[in-house]
């Protein structure tokens, strides 16, 4: 694990290409991947910049989610993470590790592409930690296909039900329960501005992730509700390796961008907590990078 707080050469802070073939079965484990990826577990520090606050994370297991899961945490919340009964082994390693900072955790299994369980999660997370003023939605579904012909009407409304119409379900549930100065953080990718053709179906969500946080900004600004999107490049997640990305493409993951490695997902974690955090209180409808040094807009 690399030291998030010494000064250093930022493109070899973490492993570079070439990478194993290690095809997995969706949703994929992180206890699996070749290196492991690097959440936090060892390398974030909390400041206290979240104390007594009650978040929320979706896809709070593995990758990204798991990341803020344990930088929250460390921050000072409680976190309530949500992830698929199958992802119980990684999740159970997030809970483990939200108790060990002293925050009380909270497991909500269950599939987003139910709107009756979004609400319901929302309830319980509300009502298990006592109070809801941080929801991070990063859970996401990704399956790179080559060719239009070979995207399925069911693959295509999945990968929407679960980016875009989760996100809308539990962000209607949560804004009743959210006081002034609750924080929304969105993720979208650099897929919404730059998509790859493999992703005809995940780019288009996620650049509507882009267009339904500044809209809903603006909509409940004057309820002190600040909503921020971030938006990464290609990162170091399970995401990528049970189907995200064409098996082919994972020895070179990541080399594409000025830094020639992928992004860590606790690189994408103080973000997470900026924008989560009170110190970020005059920024909403925002979208922040960290793509390795693509370009985002």
């Amino acid at each position: 694990m690399s030291d998030l707080y010494k000064l250093q050469d930022p493109t070899k802070q973490y492993p570079q290409p070439k990478f194993k073939h290690q095809p997995q079965a969706v949703p994929g484990i992180a206890a699996e991947m070749m290196p492991k990826p690097d959440h936090g577990e060892k390398s974030y520090k909390g400041n206290g910049r979240l104390p007594h606050r009650k978040a929320l994370v979706t896809g709070g297991d593995s990758g990204i989610g798991r990341a803020a899961a344990i930088a929250f945490a460390r921050e000072g919340a409680d976190v309530a993470i949500n992830y698929l009964p199958e992802e119980e082994e990684d999740a159970k390693e997030t809970i483990a590790l939200i108790e060990k900072a002293g925050r009380k955790a909270v497991a909500i299994p269950g599939d987003l592409r139910d709107e009756a369980f979004c609400v319901a999660m929302v309830k319980q997370a509300h009502k298990q930690l006592g109070g809801l003023d941080i929801l991070a939605c990063v859970a996401g579904k990704q399956h790179a296909t080559e060719k239009i012909a070979d995207i399925t009407t069911e693959q295509f409304e999945q990968t929407y039900r679960v980016n875009v119409f989760s996100l809308f379900w539990t962000v209607k549930a949560a804004l009743p329960l959210m006081p002034p100065g609750g924080s929304i953080i969105t993720t979208a990718s650099i897929q919404a501005t730059h998509p790859s053709p493999s992703l005809l179906d995940y780019a288009p969500t996620k650049a509507a992730i882009l267009a339904f946080t500044r809209a809903l900004a603006r909509q409940v600004a004057e309820d002190g509700i600040r909503v921020n999107c971030v938006a990464p490049g290609p990162v170091w997640t399970p995401l990528q390796t049970s189907g995200g990305q064409p098996d082919k493409k994972i020895p070179e993951f990541g080399s594409e961008t000025p830094m020639k490695r992928p992004g860590q997902p606790v690189e994408m974690a103080p973000l997470y907590v900026l924008l989560a955090s009170q110190e970020s209180s005059y920024v909403t409808g925002e979208v922040y990078g960290a793509t390795g040094g693509l370009e985002v807009s």
